[in-house]
């Protein structure tokens, strides 16, 4: 989501409109404790990409080497610390399977795509989000715990075009579930936002 915002911001002639789904804050924004509410095994990962981004880059070296051979390793290491609504939502056997495919192909070369992310969320993100022009949609799950809602609450302060999609009952991966929403808002032309841009995801 940060580098869809970098596009709205920095191409505002080709941007008109953007969404951003669970998406996280600029680093060091100013009023936003960034961790607060993040899972541990994140707040670890960013704390060591942004103070020792070599260390962070070896041990995810490793980390993805051991994926690749298993790929359900991953989802076994996300599961301890999802929330209820997240589980419900990655024991779905089609989202499972897709899961696994996309880690299987995000890791099939390299770790280095996965790594220049989490470098990149902790560093200056080179832009002021208040200088997006376009329509901006950021839609969060209020329960998400890897991506806390208190980023897209910040950035819905700052970017004048936003309006935000706060779903109390929803986490992180019900974000899936909003997609086929997301890009219909994202081809509407018309100028007035409806009065709920997406619908809330289904109950477990």
């Amino acid at each position: 989501a940060p580098h869809a915002l970098a596009c709205a911001a920095l191409l505002p002639e080709r941007v008109t409109r953007t969404a951003a789904l669970v998406t996280l804050a600029p680093w060091g924004a100013a009023g936003l404790d960034w961790f607060d509410g993040m899972a541990a095994s994140n707040v670890r990962a960013y704390s060591t990409a942004a103070s020792d981004p070599d260390s962070f880059t070896e041990s995810f070296i490793v980390r993805s080497a051991q994926i690749r051979q298993n790929p359900v390793r991953l989802l076994d290491d996300l599961r301890r610390e999802l929330t209820d609504s997240d589980r419900m939502v990655v024991n779905d056997a089609g989202i499972r399977s897709m899961l696994l495919r996309n880690y299987s192909e995000g890791l099939r070369t390299s770790a280095y795509g996965w790594i220049d992310d989490a470098i990149a969320l902790c560093s200056p993100w080179g832009f002021d989000p208040a200088l997006i022009t376009g329509r901006v949609l950021l839609w969060h799950g209020v329960k998400d715990v890897f991506s806390p809602v208190g980023h897209s609450r910040w950035l819905a302060g700052q970017i004048p075009g936003a309006t935000a999609v706060l779903e109390p009952a929803a986490a992180h991966f019900d974000a899936l579930s909003v997609l086929p929403g997301i890009l219909n808002w994202l081809l509407d032309e018309r100028e007035h936002p409806p009065e709920r841009p997406l619908p809330a995801p289904a109950p477990g």
